[in-house]
């Protein structure tokens, strides 16, 4: 990827995240999978979660797709029906390819409140059953780099000379950027790609320099270019990420937590659910330490 940015990508649309409800007292501020935008290809949902005991996201079903997780303050306990359990704390990495059927539970491990982000990424036809699997990094271990005032923790793909050991079946960079008042960045990003970004904390300028503000849980959509030019000029820090994938281009049907090509998928997908076949077969004896609802989020 080329480190020089000559063609910066425009703000297309902007929306503002509105907190809703989700799983089990948990709530969230969905801004890609609501309503005015239920598919950015290949990006499937983008969640920032807020959630405390005893509310949470008790057993649930994926298939077809990867979950990204990554915690920016408290802890979730993650556990699932082939055993894997461990807790993601603040600054944790969590990157679950649910592939042919994963069933889990992700609840508080903490007192007060566990904030996050949760991003859904869509796998190929080829992929979408294939084994499950986890890539899981501790907040020391993720790749930082700083420069000029701005620091970068490289979850996927590559900023500022450093790249990130994680493996992405659909080819994925994930980027949390802060950026000190009066600095500013340019980001390559692969011109075939789609790109968004989400702002955590503070006010920054995206696109270009005489866009205006955009603040705090606001989704922004990149056109094409061949990357992200953006300004903090306001006196605090401003915090995003930036996320760029490569569009799959294959149908999309989804029922809940399953996502598939067809509708004839999706109906083989609830009946082996159901049924506990099909890569579902431990969910029959199943349940997690802490959960006693089925399905959820």
């Amino acid at each position: 990827m080329s480190n020089v940015v000559r063609d910066p990508r425009p703000v297309v649309r902007k929306f503002l995240a509105r907190p809703q409800h989700e799983g089990v007292g948990a709530t969230v501020r969905r801004s890609i999978g609501r309503f005015e935008l239920k598919y950015f290809d290949p990006f499937l949902v983008l969640d920032e979660f807020s959630v405390s005991a005893p509310a949470g996201f008790p057993d649930h079903p994926h298939r077809g797709f990867e979950t990204v997780t990554y915690m920016l303050q408290g802890a979730v306990r993650h556990e699932d029906f082939e055993g894997h359990k461990g807790t993601i704390e603040a600054g944790d990495l969590q990157w679950m390819t649910a592939g042919r059927g994963i069933v889990h539970s992700e609840m508080p491990a903490s007192e007060g409140t566990q904030k996050g982000l949760q991003l859904w990424i869509n796998l190929s036809s080829k992929y979408k059953m294939i084994e499950p699997r986890y890539q899981e990094m501790n907040n020391r271990d993720i790749a930082e780099a700083s420069k000029d005032g701005v620091r970068v923790r490289v979850i996927a793909g590559e900023a500022l000379g450093i790249k990130s050991p994680i493996y992405t079946r659909t080819p994925t960079m994930f980027l949390d950027f802060t950026l000190k008042p009066g600095s500013q960045i340019r980001q390559p990003i692969p011109g075939s790609w789609n790109a968004f970004v989400y702002v955590l904390e503070g006010d920054g300028i995206f696109g270009h320099a005489r866009s205006s503000t955009v603040s705090a849980h606001h989704l922004i959509l990149l056109g094409s270019g061949d990357g992200l030019e953006a300004w903090n000029r306001s006196s605090k820090p401003l915090r995003f990420i930036l996320v760029g994938g490569e569009p799959l281009g294959e149908p999309v049907v989804q029922y809940g937590p399953f996502v598939m090509n067809s509708q004839e998928q999706i109906d083989q997908t609830i009946e082996d659910y159901e049924n506990c076949t099909n890569g579902f077969e431990k969910a029959r004896h199943w349940k997690s330490d802490e959960s006693n609802v089925v399905f959820g989020y």
